[in-house]
């Protein structure tokens, strides 16, 4: 698409906010409902698109995409009228006579812009908040996943006008195009580097901006854990989607007293989740590209292969692969890993653990396993990070009751039920003023006893 063509779209979509067609809230749930019914609809079409681009099975499709997407509508059908409503707030005495009240109303036309990973769940969800707050869209979905994306655009073309939603295809150039349009908000999901460039160009309109990035998630096992049932969760969560997921744990960091226990245990789950030749499973995916392919491979260093390491280059698929004796010097602790491999580091304090992780980047998530609420409350209370488990990995992210974000280098801003809501809200303070009562303190000429009153009142 060229710009001409975006900038076209934009300015309709523009126009059509300003007749007021997406304000009333019975509406916007009509536009929620809609487009619930056309995701239950298309869900073996949606399925089969992410088999094609990730491997991902029917049930990892329904459990981690279009199911999320579904608890997102429902939750926000259910309450936005609620969502919606002016906040009345107490009026100080200073104000007498008077109604104070927030206001929420839509940003106007906004972007957003969604990965490769979870192509499904993370274009739509953040679009059903934009839509429940009573915006415009345009979406973008990743290029890297183009047999979802053609999905995403087919839904949405009939679910909306273009005026409404609008969904563009393509690659870098449609970005830059985008990019350097002037939106009234922008929601990115991503990788650090395009983050930054996302926040650049953002700042060229003062474009207000959420950055969903990523990080290093630390996942820490003390001594006191339940190291089978650790061992059992951490697998689960770190080679969910082969690993290629933003808040999957990047690397363990443990007590060097039970490593050994929780590598065994970590091998033995798994087998017994993936079976003897994950490779061959055939509800294990596969990595998104050669080119991602070749950057994971290239981190595993064969001399510290505890389990895993085998390849399928045609295939595009790595096994679920744990590497021991691991330093913070090692390649695979410099980036992002985003892929199927686990390193394990060791601590001899938890004061040591925190004081690395807190060295380095702010991650999005992190993960403890613990069975003493002092060391919950001492982990949870010094390290900086988005958010996280106790005794589980990821399941945070799973529900409308929160908010979901990072902090820092791993991301601004949150979503998810109202806080999504929010993200796609500004809130107008307001102060209706009534008339029969007007106090003279305020106006000059001013008067001593009048500075006695306003300072009785603003203390």
């Amino acid at each position: 698409m060229t710009e001409p063509e975006i900038q076209e779209i934009i300015a309709k979509q523009r126009q059509f906010f300003t007749t007021g067609a997406t304000l009333p809230v019975e509406a916007r749930i009509q536009a929620l409902k809609k487009l619930k019914n056309a995701v239950q609809k298309e869900e073996a079409l949606i399925q089969e698109a992410l088999y094609r681009d990730l491997g991902k099975s029917r049930m990892e499709s329904y459990m981690c995409e279009t199911g999320m997407v579904l608890s997102e509508l429902s939750f926000l059908i259910q309450h936005l009228p609620s969502y919606a409503k002016e906040h009345r707030v107490p009026t100080p005495l200073a104000q007498y006579v008077s109604r104070s009240y927030k206001k929420p109303t839509p940003y106007g036309t906004v972007l957003i812009m969604s990965p490769w990973n979870y192509p499904f769940m993370l274009t739509l969800e953040p679009l059903a908040d934009a839509i429940a707050a009573g915006n415009t869209a345009l979406v973008k979905p990743s290029a890297y996943s183009p047999a979802v994306s053609a999905v995403i655009k087919k839904l949405l073309s009939q679910c909306f006008d273009p005026e409404y939603v609008a969904v563009i295809l393509g690659g870098r150039e449609e970005n830059q195009y985008l990019l350097r349009q002037k939106f009234d908000y922008i929601f990115f999901t991503g990788s650090q580097a395009v983050g930054r460039e996302v926040l650049r160009q953002a700042a060229e309109h003062l474009t207000p901006v959420t950055l969903e990035l990523g990080g290093k998630s630390p996942c820490i096992v003390d001594k006191s854990a339940n190291i089978k049932l650790a061992a059992r969760r951490i697998v689960f969560g770190k080679f969910l989607n082969c690993g290629q997921t933003c808040v999957a744990p990047d690397y363990i960091l443990c007590d060097e007293l039970i490593k050994e226990e929780l590598e065994a245990q970590l091998q033995k789950q798994i087998r017994k989740q993936f079976g003897p030749q994950p490779l061959k499973n055939k509800n294990y995916g596969k990595i998104i590209n050669r080119k991602h392919f070749d950057r994971i491979r290239g981190l595993i260093e064969t001399s510290k292969v505890l389990c895993g390491g085998g390849t399928d280059e045609t295939a595009l698929k790595i096994e679920p692969t744990v590497m021991t004796a691991v330093s913070w010097d090692d390649p695979v602790m410099q980036q992002e890993i985003f892929g199927p491999v686990l390193p394990i580091l060791t601590y001899r304090s938890l004061e040591e653990a925190v004081t690395e992780i807190e060295k380095r980047p702010r991650p999005l998530a992190l993960y403890l396993f613990s069975s003493n609420q002092e060391a919950v409350r001492y982990v949870t209370s010094r390290c900086r990070y988005g958010g996280g488990c106790i005794n589980d990995t990821i399941i945070h992210l799973a529900t409308s009751r929160m908010g979901f974000g990072g902090v820092g280098e791993s991301g601004m801003g949150a979503y998810h039920g109202k806080t999504g809501f929010d993200t796609f809200t500004h809130y107008k303070s307001i102060v209706d003023k009534k008339t029969f009562l007007d106090l003279p303190m305020r106006y000059q000429p001013y008067r001593k006893i009048y500075e006695r009153l306003v300072r009785k009142f603003l203390k």
